[in-house]
């Protein structure tokens, strides 16, 4: 029994919670991961897992075990990070998570530039998605416009955000310069999904404000609820670093100084000390000082 293998399997399933979705990240076929999963369990005569049907359920046990294995998938990418480093520059894979392009591609332009051996591997999410990839070890670093109270993270604050209405063309508010809060009051919305901190920060303030909007239509993605937008079915909110400007679409500021996002580049406490991670960091900390100075 080779029991880090069998330590690294069990550790993808209780990371995606899926078998299929574990086989997957790990190149394996269902019934060899399967078969690991049993081998581990028989040998130490445990259950990491409940079985209902084709669900997998993690054990009280299971989740202590995982809290260990996060610690051998941690190790695992820092002996990648520095066999993977070289006298030039970084090499390797950077994986990173973003709930857009906008401040990432930014980040990155500089940085590919003077680590051009390495590889970059964007994923794009919401929020909530971006911070648990970076928790569960599928993501280096994350971007996302809100600063995350887990302590497990650590965050560098990138900029601010102002939020735009996004409404159509011909609509009574479109040839407006900037509007309040109450001007969008009973107007119908189109949403975003409830992982959304754009939304979550729109919808905060309404409250704060006593302001209410008709909630028409819940989309997962701003470039949805923008051609939603278009098409007459209720106005959209968007930042302005992602608002994108086109025929048939006019973008709003809102006066209230409230109404923003700030982006943040995330990643784990404990892995600070990673080439990778540290080397972005540190890069990113070079824009900003540039911007500020």
């Amino acid at each position: 029994m080779k029991l880090l293998t069998l330590l690294q399997s069990f550790h993808a399933v209780a990371a995606t919670g899926s078998v299929t979705a574990a086989a997957r990240r790990l190149g394996l076929s269902q019934p060899t991961l399967s078969e690991q999963l049993g081998e581990l369990e028989r040998h130490f005569g445990v259950e990491l897992f409940f079985r209902r049907g084709r669900r997998l359920f993690i054990t009280p046990l299971g989740l202590e075990l995982r809290g260990l294995t996060h610690r051998l998938s941690e190790l695992e990418l820092e002996a990648q990070s520095l066999l993977g480093a070289n006298a030039c520059g970084l090499s390797g894979q950077l994986q990173l998570a973003a709930v857009g392009p906008y401040n990432l591609m930014k980040l990155l332009r500089g940085f590919c530039q003077r680590h051009p051996q390495l590889h970059v591997h964007v994923v794009a999410g919401d929020s909530a998605t971006v911070l648990q990839r970076v928790l569960d070890y599928e993501a280096d670093l994350g971007l996302v416009v809100e600063a995350s109270s887990d302590p497990r993270l650590a965050s560098l604050p990138l900029q601010r955000q102002p939020l735009r209405l996004m409404v159509p063309q011909g609509h009574r508010l479109a040839g407006r310069s900037s509007l309040r809060l109450k001007d969008i009051s009973d107007e119908p919305f189109v949403l975003r999904d409830v992982g959304s901190t754009t939304q979550r920060v729109f919808e905060r303030c309404l409250d704060e404000a006593g302001v209410r909007v008709q909630s028409r239509l819940r989309l997962s993605s701003r470039e949805a609820v923008r051609e939603a937008v278009i098409q007459r079915l209720g106005l959209g909110v968007v930042s302005t670093q992602g608002f994108v400007p086109g025929p048939g679409l006019v973008g709003l500021p809102f006066e209230e100084p409230q109404m923003a996002t700030h982006a943040h580049l995330v990643w784990l406490a404990s892995r600070h000390a990673s080439r990778l991670v540290s080397a972005f960091v540190g890069h990113a900390q070079e824009i900003l000082t540039g911007l500020e100075a």
